[in-house]
Formats: structure tokens, sequence, C-alpha cells
């Protein structure tokens, strides 16, 4: 992994990125298969969000941080990944932000172990079928479903088209944009290190960035 110097002065690098966009983004850091260090030098660099996509990775890195940094803030932890419901049981206590929300078992799951949480709504507005995500049809009935479960809807995620064309991938946002426009929904969860540009450009408010703080990610072990 890369020093507490050389991570600093990335994210000082997707920070100005996000301030000549007129979008003001909060980044969170996807620190997924990269070591506890990594939420480490997230907080020494001022940042306060990390995400992980895996749910054991996210549970272990949660119990190791909180026993070798007494001393730091722990970051706000957001859970990207595909998410089971048979899963939620065990990470509901240590996420603070459900971002892959994209059906209905996993709201009612999320409403009966985290009550009160804080969910994005999963959109998937081109129709992509190997990736989570519901179609934009299904999220007035999600967002319905959450709130009257007790759940906190902030907003609405998306991943980018996965062949990278820049023109769905623009398409894909500015649906997003229209949806979250539409049902009054403040953060649109859009952008990663490939795109986050073109993310800022159709109104992103949260951009999940990893490759572009924290360089090569790491093979999974």
């Amino acid at each position: 992994m890369l020093s507490d110097d050389e991570i600093a002065h990335r994210w000082g690098g997707v920070q100005q990125s996000v301030r000549r966009s007129t979008s003001a983004a909060t980044v969170v850091a996807v620190t997924k298969t990269f070591p506890v260090e990594a939420w480490a030098s997230v907080i020494r660099a001022g940042g306060h969000d990390v995400a992980e996509n895996y749910a054991q990775e996210l549970i272990s890195k949660s119990e190791e941080f909180s026993r070798r940094y007494p001393g730091l803030e722990r970051p706000r932890v957001h859970f990207i990944g595909r998410l089971q419901s048979n899963k939620v049981r065990i990470l509901a206590g240590h996420v603070d932000v459900w971002q892959s929300v994209d059906r209905e078992v996993l709201v009612d799951e999320i409403a009966r172990r985290d009550p009160g949480a804080h969910v994005l709504v999963q959109v998937d507005p081109l129709g992509e079928a190997d990736k989570g995500g519901c179609i934009p049809g299904q999220v007035p009935e999600l967002i319905a479903r959450a709130r009257e479960r007790g759940l906190v809807v902030d907003g609405l995620m998306v991943i980018g088209p996965t062949n990278g064309d820049p023109l769905l991938t623009r398409r894909a946002f500015e649906r997003t944009v229209e949806l979250a426009d539409e049902f009054g929904l403040p953060v649109r969860s859009m952008g990663m290190s490939g795109d986050l540009d073109l993310a800022l450009a159709c109104g992103s408010t949260m951009v999940r960035v990893g490759s572009a703080i924290f360089g090569d990610r790491p093979p999974v072990r």
C-alpha cells in the first residue's frame, strides 16, 4: 500500500477535481482489498468516508480499526457491494450507509436488523443484467417501502455501464439525477475513478474513488 503522504497527495488531487466541478460532492474512499491502514490513511488525509464491497472484510476492518487506532475518529462506513439478505445481520452495527439497496427483501431485513438506518436505492437505468440495481420503474415502490419501515432514504446510487461507453455512462448518470430530483433525494452516488469527471459534470453529490487514491488494488486473496 502507498504511504500516508502519497495517499494524502492523491486525496488532494481528487478533492481538486471535485472543487473544479459545479458539484459539492462527498468523496468516499473505496478501500476494498486494502488493509485497515487504508482507513487510517483516509482519516489522516482529512477524509471521513470509506466504502467496502465484501461483508467479512468490512467487519474485520471495523473491529481491527477500533483496536489499533483508538485515537482516530472512526470513518463513516458505506457498504457498496452486491448485498445478500443473509449478510445484513452480521453487517448491522458496522455499516453507516447501505448504498446497494435494490430489492424489497433487503429493505425489510435492514429495517429489522438496523432500525432507522441510512440507505441509498441502487438504480440500473440501462437494464444491465450482470449488475445490481433496480429498474427505474421500481424506485418509487422501494423508496416508499423503506420509509414505511423507518429507514432514511438519502438518495440513489448507480454504477456506470460495464463497457465504459461515455455516452451510455452519461445517459445512466443523467437518468439517475432525474429520478433523484423527482423524489426530492439529495444524494446521488455516482462516479468512480474512471468516470469521476463525467459524474461530477452530471451532478453527482457523492463519488466512490479507489485506485485514484490508493493506486493499483491488491488481488483478492
